[in-house]
């Protein structure tokens, strides 16, 4: 079920919201859970069964973990390995197997479909279970309450990734009041708005341009293509992360944030503080740490750096354009750990350098996504070299000029994305002046309608995180 749905929004929603306030509290978990389940399975009934697999498997290992502290590093292997074969099998098994048959292997099989919000559960079990074995948090005895902590329908099929620590108090107390529901509506509205005002238009300009073979594409439509998708993604993403907070917040829960405004970074080190915060965050905590971080000298500091961006490609998809799109972020954060870019930019803080770094920024993160969008490497290649001038274009191959990828209202648009982008508006929900008040209510009121008379007329168009 897409957050972004008439099904959603005018029956699901007010239907668990209702319950949750004529019920007492101790009924809120398991509405809850049921709703969660229920969330899950209106689009992929089938799949249930996996994510309800992963969370017994993680309920009874953390329950071993903890009743046998002598065996409790075998015991994290062995249910770790076994949450991560999901993934792996579901994720990658036709990645595998078409790269096996490239190099001289003749395997016969079916395509597997991958389960929605796969890598983002199975995350958050992870998570749980390595936390039990460091004694971070208690082990949950209570399987109800781990299964709501995994698929809570909030943040089940595209985040933020979240932390047990961080909502184990929430499970067990929280309120419901009328302000946290009144902030969550507000910020839902504009997550809503986000993906259907914003990054649906900047996809039907990307859509059109990537569709088409790069030797007919003039070098100002592939640059157009690229910043329309750099957009897309962002407000796509960052859409939904609203979203998931604002409904956590309706529903008493608070989720971290996951986006800090990426696209205002002067370095990529940067970019990734800013960019899926619950994701970098996650890789952090889980990979780099455990792997000594910068603790030990310089090689496995850019060791383990290059680990996790090779980590962070493959968790986002399973083809080669992705694993190149992690390490292509990762030389760079490992070429400013070198140069110690931190360093250069406190010593000669100006303009000029910080201009010149947010341009640097710019241009790896908007190559970046042109690897990340394109279906596979080879034409990633040629969309890049028609960008930069190294693929001569005949005039007579191009078939539309740019005015056929992008109209005013998409250039209006263009527009207010490039603004939106920058952290002009970041406090408007928090004014307390009752003239801005009411003024911001019209505002979302008009957004409100204006999204969903979108999801009326639109087809079927579901998040990108969707894939990952």
């Amino acid at each position: 079920m897409l957050f972004s749905s008439m099904t959603f929004i005018f029956i699901f929603l007010p239907v668990v919201i209702l319950l949750c306030l004529l019920t007492k509290q101790k009924f809120h978990n398991f509405i809850l859970l049921i709703a969660s389940i229920l969330f899950y399975a209106f689009g992929e009934p089938k799949y249930v069964l996996i994510m309800l697999s992963i969370i017994l498997i993680s309920y009874l290992g953390s329950i071993l973990i903890d009743k046998f502290p002598n065996h409790k590093k075998l015991l994290l292997f062995l249910t770790v390995i076994t949450d991560l074969s999901f993934l792996i099998y579901y994720k990658y098994f036709n990645f595998l197997i078409s790269n096996l048959n490239l190099i001289g292997g003749n395997f016969n099989f079916i395509k597997v479909v991958m389960p929605i919000g796969i890598s983002f559960y199975t995350f958050q079990a992870l998570s749980y279970v390595i936390d039990v074995y460091r004694g971070k948090v208690k082990v949950q005895r209570n399987i109800y309450k781990l299964a709501l902590y995994i698929c809570l329908f909030p943040q089940l099929v595209a985040g933020p990734i979240i932390k047990y620590n961080d909502i184990a108090e929430q499970i067990d107390s929280r309120e419901i009041n009328f302000d946290k529901v009144n902030t969550g509506i507000k910020r839902f509205i504009i997550g809503l708005s986000k993906k259907m005002l914003i990054a649906n238009t900047m996809g039907a300009i990307a859509d059109k341009i990537f569709i088409q073979d790069p030797t007919f594409l003039s070098h100002p439509v592939a640059w157009l293509g690229a910043f329309a998708y750099t957009f897309q993604l962002y407000f796509d993403f960052s859409g939904y992360s609203d979203m998931a907070i604002g409904l956590g917040l309706i529903f008493g829960f608070k989720f971290m944030e996951n986006f800090n405004y990426p696209y205002i970074s002067k370095s990529i080190s940067e970019f990734w503080r800013r960019w899926h915060i619950s994701l970098s965050t996650w890789f952090k905590e889980y990979v780099y740490i455990p792997l000594g971080g910068n603790k030990e000298g310089l090689f496995k500091t850019i060791r383990n750096l290059g680990l996790v961006f090779l980590l962070t490609g493959i968790w986002h998809g399973a083809a080669w354009n992705f694993v190149l799109w992690g390490l292509w972020n990762g030389f760079f954060v490992i070429f400013e750990k070198l140069i110690n870019l931190k360093e250069i930019q406190q010593k000669y803080s100006n303009m000029i350098l910080s201009f010149i770094l947010h341009i640097y920024c710019i241009f790896v993160f908007v190559i970046g996504w042109v690897l990340f969008r394109s279906p596979d490497v080879k034409y990633c290649f040629k969309y890049l070299s028609n960008m930069f001038g190294f693929m001569k274009i005949d005039p007579n191959h191009i078939i539309f000029d740019i005015g056929y990828y992008i109209d005013l209202h998409e250039v209006i648009i263009f527009i207010a994305a490039i603004i939106l982008s920058i952290p002009i508006f970041k406090n408007i929900l928090e004014q307390k002046s009752t003239f801005k008040t009411i003024c911001l209510n019209v505002w979302l009121i008009f957004l409100f309608i204006l999204s969903v008379a979108t999801i009326s007329a639109d087809t079927y168009n579901p998040f990108i995180y969707f894939r990952f």
